[in-house]
């Protein structure tokens, strides 16, 4: 068995890889670090888990020295470097997976979207993993990265759980209730970050909203050359036809259908008269395919695992 070490896992998508690591056939938890919940048991607050594992609370040099083969990094952006720092000089073997923003524009860091990036994963030992805005806005945008005319204008809408834990006005229910809550209109990580991995510039306007899990991701762009629908859509057959999580439908996605899923839909493609705009519509599970699911397939690659290993495909349809 592969040993995994979570830090930072008491949240939602630490929750999330927990489950999915209980079940995997190859990889076991080794440990789950979080200072809130030292000392108690983790079958207290992850039914999925069935152990005797107890939270700990361990500092970077601990989480060096740990026996275990890969250590995920599940902390608020800007956090990650002093465990990075200690694992590079004392066990710089060790598989590190960061799931925040710290290392995603760190050329020497794999950037782990594997539909994308699958050549780069076997064998990777430092792992950034995209963020879920991210995710949706690279699987609606790169078939046709290289007919893009001008900046691509992204508009997504999150449930809340992407908000994380922490209290605030884009995590309250009470606050979201008939509202749609724009924020971080310009300038947002995501946004940097796509332009950076498509290669593209790209425009984002996320927004929250009152549902809890999944992203609609609403792609507006301009074409260089003028493309009709049967082309667009064959454009989109021909790059996601062998990719096991990914669905494409002819009428936009449903946000509702996407929670709990492990993937991502792509639909709702249409081209304009005159066939120099087009649109498409992008929905994931953000716990999931845009964190969890895709560090799980991450973990695989880099350890010459089978992708899919602890993903249950059938549940995506």
């Amino acid at each position: 068995m592969i040993r995994i070490g979570l830090v930072g896992a008491r949240g939602y998508v630490g929750s999330e890889l927990i489950r999915l690591l209980a079940a995997h056939p190859q990889f076991e938890i080794g440990f789950v670090s979080s200072r809130e919940r030292e000392g108690q048991r983790l079958a207290e607050h992850e039914q999925s888990y069935g152990g005797e594992l107890r939270y700990c609370s361990l500092d970077a040099a601990a989480v060096a020295a740990s026996e275990v083969q890969a250590v995920v990094l599940g902390l608020p952006n800007g956090l990650a470097a002093p465990f990075v720092e200690a694992i590079e000089k004392a066990s710089p073997n060790k598989v590190v997976l960061d799931l925040s923003a710290d290392y995603r524009f760190d050329a020497s860091w794999v950037y782990g979207l594997p539909e994308h990036h699958r050549a780069s994963l076997p064998g990777a030992q430092r792992i950034s993993n995209p963020g879920c805005y991210a995710t949706a806005m690279q699987f609606a945008l790169a078939p046709i990265v290289d007919l893009l005319e001008g900046p691509a204008q992204c508009f997504g809408v999150s449930g809340y759980s992407g908000a994380g834990t922490t209290a605030s006005d884009r995590n309250d229910p009470e606050k979201l209730r008939d509202n749609l809550m724009p924020y971080a209109l310009v300038g947002h990580v995501h946004e940097r970050e796509v332009t950076r991995h498509l290669g593209h510039p790209v425009e984002f306007m996320p927004h929250v909203a009152a549902h809890f899990r999944g992203i609609t991701m609403t792609v507006n762009v301009h074409l260089c050359e003028s493309l009709d629908h049967d082309s667009l859509m064959q454009r989109f057959r021909d790059a996601y036809a062998r990719e096991s999580l990914v669905s494409l439908e002819n009428e936009a996605p449903w946000v509702s259908r996407i929670a709990g899923q492990h993937g991502v839909s792509l639909g709702g493609l249409v081209v304009s008269s005159c066939g120099r705009r087009a649109v498409i519509v992008a929905t994931l599970d953000n716990l999931l395919k845009g964190a969890a699911t895709q560090a799980l397939q991450n973990l695989n690659l880099a350890f010459g695992l089978p992708e899919f290993s602890g993903i249950p495909l059938e549940t995506h349809a």
